[in-house]
């Protein structure tokens, strides 16, 4: 989690320093907020019809000629994608008189890549986005088309569907600029655990907070000494934020440097070195390097993999992971808990849908996105590909066949909570613990952690101390978070290369722009 949050950050950085955007639409200037000014859910405007004249009135597109629509999407190309394209193009064809040419932009090219897309002029329809992509930024800047007529217009059962949260948080200056996914998704973190090699211990099996995970590490220790009992490698334990959350504050994202009490009528931003409890974390952390818990070497160590390898015992991660590991090892009774106290959604625009400024069928673009998330059989052609060839239902769940050739749809913001399967395979608890969290949200009412998981930075006005701040987190807070440090005078020295690189600066800022949130939020 530590690696993916500052990776987005840089990548957050250099799509602010880009000043122009050939062929966008006006610049903006202000932050995520608020809900659109010239749309609301089953509400459309009047002011300007569509571009299609047959359906200025209709409110339907001539369909009659046919388009080749294009999208964008950031993976690496299955070898036989091909196969697919061709199949959901025929049905796509049948219903709708399109094709949809689908452009992949591979993993080692997409941070240079992606942002470049809405300058170079190129003409395409539709990009995957994502909140780690820089969706508010790229908005901010004119990269996207206006949605606030065409959406309702012309993917109205997708529009209708839509939570006001999702609707919120497709907000940018007043306008909706994305289609967020209808797949619920939530901030669920804690660790994903082996429970094989303790059988025949005296091990309780209890987990629910970190001092049960402790406990847990401990009895790993002694009962698999060759094993790391906790995964931690390069970016950082990972636990600093659990820890947090576990007692029921929020970091805007991007900036989990800085925490807040969602609770709280007016919340104050608050730095690591100011909260009284923070030691308490780093001895902690302390205890689990003394006892051997992680690797001696844990920032100079790049192997990812070391849980999935057998390695390591544990590791600390979302419940979409646990799935994944549950699949791939069954024999190693690998269980998970959620340490999050305030369980949200994460935002909706974690996947969402752009439309490009420079599309020359916006409408049938929409036309085409909406049958793709309210028709199942599109659905699976687009997104799980040719049944019986790359997938197979199998009660219920869904499981791939010859990876190695074909892979699921890279335009994850297509899922929806009817459609999408959970994996064949996966953890008879999950859609317990997945309808747990579903309560406790609902029971929330909106309040707490889920009311601010729209609330999205602007660092344009403090691009340099946001950067210098960044370096001091990975120079100075990640040895001191694995106790590789000297607690009380690491966390001055923090405290000290915080402050010099700007800490108040960014604060101040970000401040202003979450007491704007907050306001426009009541």
């Amino acid at each position: 989690m530590k690696r993916f949050e500052r990776f987005a950050a840089l990548l957050l950085a250099s799509a602010m320093l880009m000043s122009v955007f050939a062929g966008c639409g006006d610049k903006t200037d202000g932050s995520s907020s608020g809900k659109a000014s010239q749309a609301s859910k089953g509400e459309t405007t009047s002011s300007s019809k569509a571009a299609d004249p047959a359906s200025a009135d209709t409110g339907e597109t001539d369909t009659s000629k046919e388009v080749e629509l294009s999208m964008y999407v950031v993976s690496d190309r299955p070898a036989k994608q091909d196969d697919i394209d061709a199949n959901f193009n025929k049905l796509f064809k049948e219903k709708l008189n399109c094709t949809l040419k689908v452009n992949w932009i591979g993993w080692a090219e997409y941070p240079n890549k992606y942002p470049l897309l809405f300058s170079s002029g190129e003409k395409f329809d539709m990009a995957y986005t994502a909140t780690w992509l820089n969706y508010s930024a790229l908005a901010q800047k004119g990269a996207f088309k206006s949605l606030d007529e065409i959406w309702p217009q012309y993917s109205p059962k997708n529009f209708e569907r839509q939570s006001e949260a999702a609707l919120q948080q497709a907000t940018v200056d007043g306008h909706y600029y994305c289609i967020p996914t209808l797949l619920a998704t939530y901030s669920a973190f804690g660790p994903i655990y082996r429970t094989d090699i303790l059988e025949g211990t005296d091990w309780d099996g209890k987990m629910e907070n970190l001092a049960d995970y402790e406990a847990y590490l401990g009895y790993v220790k002694e009962a698999a000494p060759e094993m790391e009992p906790y995964e931690v490698y390069q970016a950082g334990s990972g636990v600093d934020d659990v820890w947090m959350q576990e007692q029921g504050f929020y970091a805007p994202k991007s900036a989990n440097f800085l925490w807040f009490d969602p609770n709280e009528e007016s919340p104050k931003l608050m730095a690591w070195y100011e909260y009284d409890k923070t030691p308490e974390f780093l001895q902690m952390m302390k205890r689990w390097n003394d006892n051997g818990y992680f690797t001696k070497s844990a920032l100079s160590d790049t192997d990812s993999q070391k849980f999935k390898g057998g390695k390591a015992a544990s590791r600390v991660h979302n419940i979409d992971s646990y799935s994944g590991e549950y699949i791939e090892h069954p024999e190693w009774g690998i269980k998970y808990a959620n340490f999050v106290k305030d369980v949200s959604n994460l935002p909706f625009t974690q996947d969402a849908l752009v439309i490009s400024n420079t599309s020359e069928n916006p409408e049938r673009a929409l036309m085409l996105y909406e049958l793709i998330t309210s028709d199942e059989d599109a659905f699976n052609a687009f997104f799980y590909g040719i049944e019986g060839t790359s997938y197979e239902f199998v009660d219920d769940q869904v499981k791939a066949l010859n990876s190695d050739d074909y892979g699921f749809s890279a335009c994850w913001a297509a899922r929806t909570t009817e459609f999408t399967k959970d994996s064949y395979g996966a953890p008879p608890d999950l859609k317990e613990q997945k309808a747990g969290f579903d309560k406790h949200i609902e029971e929330k009412n909106g309040e707490g952690c889920q009311k601010y998981q729209g609330f999205n930075i602007n660092t344009s006005n403090i691009e340099t101390e946001y950067a210098a701040v960044q370096n001091v987190i990975q120079q100075y807070w990640q040895p001191l978070e694995l106790a590789y440090v000297d607690i009380e005078s690491g966390l001055k020295d923090y405290q000290a290369k915080m402050e010099a690189a700007g800490i108040e600066k960014v604060r101040e800022e970000l401040q202003k722009q979450l007491d704007e949130y907050a306001a426009s939020m009541k």
